[in-house]
């Protein structure tokens, strides 16, 4: 069930155990990663999984015949997935050697052990055959690898809303924005997007990138999303898609509402350093970024583990019940209703805050200290009901 939030002193010792990588990032998981090169491959790879416990596949629908801006962010992703600090050595499986070598070569450059087997010219049986043992391998390997002590601004952590109502603009996005005020001057990496969801309160965003130069960039997303996604392909209007059927039952009638909720978890002062493309790792340093994502769920998330956040944070009103297979997602949500109706899929309740127990500060180390608990070897509810959800996203059909 949910952990309530209470008042009392906040958390002073932010240090962590975590897993040091070959290139100096910190995973708080450790995992073994059979990745699929594309959709042909997922039986094969789901195979592996199943021979080699302790290992875990990641089935998905594409890797056939994309080109140009979808292939490189198809490639994006699973380089970056196979990246991240949570995932300590992978095993690449795709329909043929080409492709599946510049996933391998991706990874490759964190130093971490990774290896790739091609199916053509082989067959299923043989190639699961191979990569089973080299799993089991790997998994022995990884199983005796030790944590160690790790400082809070060794953390990446990103954020993204769902299923998000009226509480969530008044509680649950703030208590995100308190941890990201108090945690990103320690040093951290933050991030947050849905480029969609921003829609009306973009003079908002702009205002606070770090310097006009990033506010103009992160307009010019936004405006390309406006007119190459949303204008492009709409009917009449995204009614029926933003806001979701969720956020109206929850009082959030427009767009523009739902937006003003959204930018809350950024805080009171932080300030965003630059602007990611999806799947994109940050190269400027410690700091807030902005990503260019869809608004859904999983895509989201998946893209912001593929760009190297290892703890995400994820406010709900409704209850959104989402997770990802790589990254622990902490659910906050400040509606007593979804508290009791669905306790299960929530790690951090602010529901006090509506009710005048608790300010946005306590919330706020509330957050704080489950995402430490979290990095320390908590599962979040997500990890304990088993919410693997991994969704490329495609920019166009393929060819």
């Amino acid at each position: 069930m949910a952990t309530k939030a209470k008042t009392g002193k906040p958390r002073r010792n932010l240090s962590f155990m975590g897993w040091r990588r070959e290139n100096g990032r910190v995973g708080v998981r450790n995992h073994v990663v059979i990745l699929p090169l594309d959709d042909l491959s997922n039986a094969a790879c789901e195979a592996v999984a199943n021979n080699i416990k302790g290992t875990m596949a990641l089935p998905h629908a594409y890797g056939r015949l994309q080109f140009g801006a979808d292939l490189d962010l198809h490639f994006r992703t699973l380089i970056g997935t196979g990246s991240n600090p949570n995932v300590a050595a992978v095993i690449v499986i795709g329909i043929e050697d080409g492709w599946t070598k510049r996933v391998v070569d991706g990874i490759a450059k964190t130093g971490k052990p990774v290896v790739g087997f091609g199916i053509e010219g082989h067959g299923d049986i043989a190639i699961i055959a191979k990569a089973s043992y080299k799993a089991k391998e790997f998994v022995q390997w990884a199983s005796e690898l030790e944590r160690e002590e790790c400082s809070v601004d060794d953390l990446w952590v990103s954020t993204k809303c769902g299923e998000s109502d009226t509480t969530t603009g008044l509680s649950s996005c703030p208590t995100v924005g308190n941890m990201y005020d108090k945690l990103i001057p320690k040093g951290i990496y933050g991030c947050f997007g849905e480029t969609s969801e921003i829609t009306g309160a973009e003079h908002i965003a702009k205002s606070r990138a770090v310097n006009a130069k990033i506010g103009e960039k992160w307009m010019k997303v936004f405006q390309a999303y406006q007119d190459e996604v949303i204008e492009a392909h709409k009917v009449d209007d995204l009614s029926d898609s933003q806001p979701t059927k969720g956020n109206i039952a929850g009082g959030l009638t427009t767009i523009e509402e739902k937006a003003l909720g959204n930018l809350e978890k950024i805080g009171r002062k932080c300030k965003y350093i630059e602007v990611l493309e999806p799947a994109e790792a940050p190269k400027a340093g410690p700091g807030l970024y902005y990503m260019d994502t869809s608004s859904a769920a999983a895509e989201c998330v998946t893209l912001m583990a593929a760009g190297g956040y290892v703890i995400h944070t994820f406010p709900t009103g409704q209850g959104n019940i989402i997770g990802n297979p790589i990254v622990p997602v902490i659910k906050i949500s400040g509606n007593p209703k979804t508290i009791r109706t669905m306790g299960e899929h929530i790690d951090v309740d602010v529901s006090g805050v509506l009710r005048r127990e608790l300010t946005l500060d306590t919330a706020g180390d509330a957050l704080i200290d489950m995402i430490v608990r979290t990095a320390n070897g908590r599962l979040t509810a997500a990890e304990a009901l088993g919410h693997r959800e991994f969704v490329m996203t495609k920019l166009y059909r393929s060819a």
